[in-house]
């Protein structure tokens, strides 16, 4: 494939005398691009709704949702997976992000690690991948041996597949049953796309995973009621949820909490139903977690 002739990596006509702009005119042209960069995601939301159904069902089957990907796009992944846990209570091999030269890629480029066409299928062996998990491909250029031969492999398995890039009918696009292509037009900066093409990815990301995670039942109202507590600023977060949803003092919330282990969802059953501590586990054991079920059901 001629990299060239792909969008993420043709020269923007605006941004030719980049070097000569002044400061204030260069981070102006830099937000005028980026302007461009919700309006391109808007134009994916079909497909990206498909592939938060998707991840949804694999992981209410027991299975995991992995990222796949190179550079900036596996290390958007990463981060993304990483954020899962101590936003939305779930265990961190539930949610995996992998990168292309492993760990060590996050903080410097690992040289040659994308270009392989096995070495995807090496790391998801070694996760012990199966047909119950889900595998998302990122690459900007759409076009990464890497992630090409992640995804080949994971549908060879039965995987759910999606595939996220920033060029049209992208090879990874091909790979997978879902393709996600925001295509936000040339890089301000030629062929950077760490830039409008990884600020697109991390919009979709945040979709997906927040959208999965809604529907696994991680969220109430608009609340992150499976947060957890793990320090000061989470402790007072948790203390504003279980006030928020309940219209309790934070005072009233905060002793809610001690007696579930400042866990939200049972501090939030407790004061709106007057069950106990224990009835409040109960209950939303009886109800896969779903908070909203529980409290229509608490006994």
């Amino acid at each position: 494939m001629n990299l060239g002739a792909l969008v993420s990596e043709t020269r923007n006509a605006d941004s030719m005398d980049l070097d000569k702009l002044t400061t204030l005119d260069m981070v102006r042209l830099f937000n005028q691009e980026d302007r461009k960069v919700p309006e391109a995601v808007a134009q994916e939301l079909p497909a990206i709704a498909a592939t938060v159904d998707l991840a949804a069902a694999a992981l209410m089957a027991g299975g995991r949702l992995i990222y796949l990907g190179a550079g900036t796009s596996g290390r958007l992944g990463v981060l993304d997976a990483a954020e899962c846990p101590p936003t939305f209570g779930v265990a961190p091999e539930r949610v995996v992000g992998l990168i292309a030269g492993g760990p060590g890629a996050l903080l410097k480029a690992v040289e040659g690690a994308e270009d392989s066409l096995t070495l995807a299928e090496e790391d998801l062996k070694a996760l012990g991948l199966t047909a119950a998990d889900m595998v998302i491909g990122l690459a900007a250029s759409g076009r990464t041996p890497y992630v090409i031969g992640g995804l080949r492999y994971a549908r060879r398995l039965g995987c759910a597949t999606a595939a996220i890039s920033c060029n049209p009918d992208s090879p990874i696009a091909r790979e997978a049953a879902v393709a996600i292509s925001p295509v936000v037009g040339p890089e301000v900066l030629t062929g950077s796309t760490r830039m409008k093409s990884g600020t697109a990815q991390k919009l979709v990301l945040n979709m997906i995973s927040t959208g999965a995670m809604v529907k696994l039942g991680k969220v109430y109202q608009n609340l992150m009621v499976d947060v957890k507590a793990t320090n000061i600023k989470l402790v007072d977060r948790a203390c504003r949820i279980v006030a928020d949803a309940t219209g309790v003092e934070i005072t009233v919330a905060k002793a809610a909490l001690a007696q579930t282990d400042y866990e939200v969802k049972p501090a939030i059953l407790m004061i709106l139903t007057g069950v106990d501590a224990a009835g409040a586990q109960r209950a939303l054991e009886r109800h896969q977690g779903y908070l909203r079920r529980a409290l229509d059901d608490p006994d």
